[in-house]
């Protein structure tokens, strides 16, 4: 009888939740959009047109039925009646936890059989070696909903050219929003992408073949708790998910390695029908029920994996470096001016960090800064794609293709870290738990306002976690660690900020290679506490276009 009654659901409307909606202004400068539903909603001065974004759940879905062994013999014949059109939410984060066997299968089937797919994962995987870049070379995906592109040149180019649409969206917001979906909550709200182009609607989704836009993303509804705009955000169900465990039973009970977890849990109870392939099938009993990561309710289909487990970004460290302090040495030893620079920036950000500590630091200048902590001094580094307690990279033989930090490198485990899943990750984050969190910046305003994930018309990676990581400051103190001018010689510090924002008045420290300024979030200015050695108040004043003032006591960065 229950098997009855999942396939009569399954035969139901496929549209369980509000459509996806893609929203641009009427203004001038998008004379050239083209309207495909004419249907209108006023937002102040402006008439926004909205345009419904089609694919988003497939009217036909693969059949279960309860009862039938879950288990099938190849990868090929669990896709076999994927429809065109589905929902595929793809598990993993770089490399790490992809279902790369089901990935090719699908891939096989090619794409006059099986097309016009809408993915939703954190990422596209790597060009030429694995993950959703095989189903984008092949033509398969339609639409990417995804929180960062990564270096995936095949995926900008035609993104830019109009061949395949891409939805931005915070990793934090995604892992959320896929998580309602498998809750049966429809919307939530969150404080992430407050006053940036998420709320407004402004990203774009989808050029023409000259690059120009014509379709943008959807305005969030806004409502203000307790002072603060929270966005409404709304569930994402999937027809079909794919993803990776190294230990399955026959009843389909999941046991996931560290950060192979991420996504998997989340996307399989969000989908109508959840295939896994897993390195390792074992019969029902041999996983103790204290091990299991996900329920067997949550999984249709068993697959072998006979596609290994790859690493994104191999990064390992030598005997040489004992505990990988490799950054400090080179600072004693000399270098290049840039080395230098970005040393003396992530030896005053380490004071930033106390002991015991709660940290996330970004890519780029922030990971240097555990390398300069004191002898004895400790801190639990936060990687937002699931460790609580990330160590150096690992020596060559320690690589494990399952421990990945937030940049998809191959990193270590200090003792007593945790690994979880991307919501959990995020609810530190968003909840204030981590106490500090470092990161690179494109701008950063007077007011503490940040932009470091877009520019306009040349950079357009996206924010993977970044958003989420500034929604709380009041409980996490947000400091950016970045070189004083870009590589053209403007400021990076300027009064107000002409790039698309990460976060509005979220700032409250700015630390340079020729000085470091304390934000007044509230009052909207800066106030310059310590210069670089060698450097003077003029030449900080000849390089920062934002007005600040100066400490009475003014100290020397050490």
């Amino acid at each position: 009888m229950a098997g009855v009654q999942r396939a009569l659901r399954q035969r139901g409307p496929a549209l369980l939740v509000a459509r996806q909606w893609a929203v641009f202004s009427s203004t001038a400068s998008r004379s050239s959009l083209k309207l495909s539903l004419g249907v209108g909603i006023q937002t102040g001065r402006n008439v926004r047109s909205l345009s419904c974004s089609k694919n988003w759940r497939s009217q036909s879905l693969p059949t279960v039925t309860r009862g039938d062994s879950k288990l099938y013999a190849t990868a090929d014949d669990a896709v076999a009646d994927i429809k065109s059109g589905s929902v595929i939410l793809s598990s993993g984060f770089g490399l790490c936890g992809v279902a790369e066997t089901l990935i090719q299968a699908i891939r096989q089937r090619g794409s006059e059989s099986l097309h016009s797919l809408t993915a939703v994962s954190n990422n596209a995987g790597a060009q030429g070696r694995g993950g959703l870049a095989l189903l984008i070379e092949s033509g398969q995906i339609d639409r990417m909903i995804m929180s960062h592109l990564g270096s995936n040149k095949i995926l900008q180019e035609k993104y830019l050219t109009g061949k395949i649409a891409v939805e931005l969206c915070p990793q934090g917001t995604i892992a959320e929003r896929i998580r309602a979906a498998g809750s049966g909550i429809p919307a939530f709200f969150t404080p992430t992408g407050g006053r940036t182009f998420i709320q407004q609607g402004e990203i774009p989704v989808r050029h023409d073949a000259d690059g120009n836009v014509v379709e943008y993303g959807k305005p969030r509804e806004t409502r203000i708790f307790n002072g603060r705009p929270f966005l409404m955000e709304t569930a994402l169900p999937g027809d079909v998910a794919i993803l990776r465990a190294w230990k399955v039973d026959k009843a389909g009970n999941c046991v996931f390695r560290y950060t192979a977890k991420g996504f998997a849990p989340l996307m399989a109870k969000a989908a109508k029908v959840a295939i896994v392939e897993a390195e390792n099938i074992v019969e029902v009993g041999e996983i103790d029920p204290n091990d299991v990561d996900l329920a067997g309710i949550f999984i249709d289909r068993i697959v072998p994996a006979t596609k290994p487990s790859q690493v994104e970004v191999l990064k390992t460290r030598s005997p040489d470096d004992g505990d990988g302090k490799q950054a400090k040495a080179a600072a004693k030893s000399g270098g290049s001016d840039a080395l230098e620079r970005r040393n003396r920036i992530a030896r005053r950000a380490a004071k930033e960090l106390k002991h015991g500590s709660y940290v996330n630091l970004g890519v780029g200048i922030p990971t240097l800064a555990p390398e300069f902590l004191s002898p004895g001094q400790q801190v639990w580094i936060q990687s937002e794609n699931g460790i609580l307690g990330m160590g150096p990279y690992p020596l060559p033989d320690q690589v494990d293709p399952d421990i990945v930090n937030a940049g998809k490198e191959s990193v270590t485990l200090v003792p007593g870290a945790a690994t979880f899943d991307s919501s959990e990750s995020f609810s530190m984050i968003r909840g204030g738990h981590v106490d500090v969190s470092i990161l690179g910046a494109l701008q950063v305003s007077a007011a503490g306002d940040l932009a470091n994930y877009m520019i306009p018309g040349k950079m357009f990676k996206g924010m993977g976690g970044a958003m989420d990581l500034v929604s709380n400051p009041d409980n996490t103190k947000i400091v950016v660690a970045t070189e004083h001018v870009a590589k053209d010689g403007s400021s990076k510090v300027v009064q107000s900020c002409s790039l698309p924002l990460t976060g509005a008045r979220v700032v409250s420290t700015i630390i340079t290679d020729l000085c470091v300024f304390e934000v007044d979030r509230k009052k909207g200015t800066l106030n310059l506490t310590e210069i670089a050695p060698g450097v003077d108040v003029e030449e900080v004043k000849s390089k920062t276009d934002a007005a600040f003032s100066v400490a009475d006591d003014l100290k020397t960065m050490e």
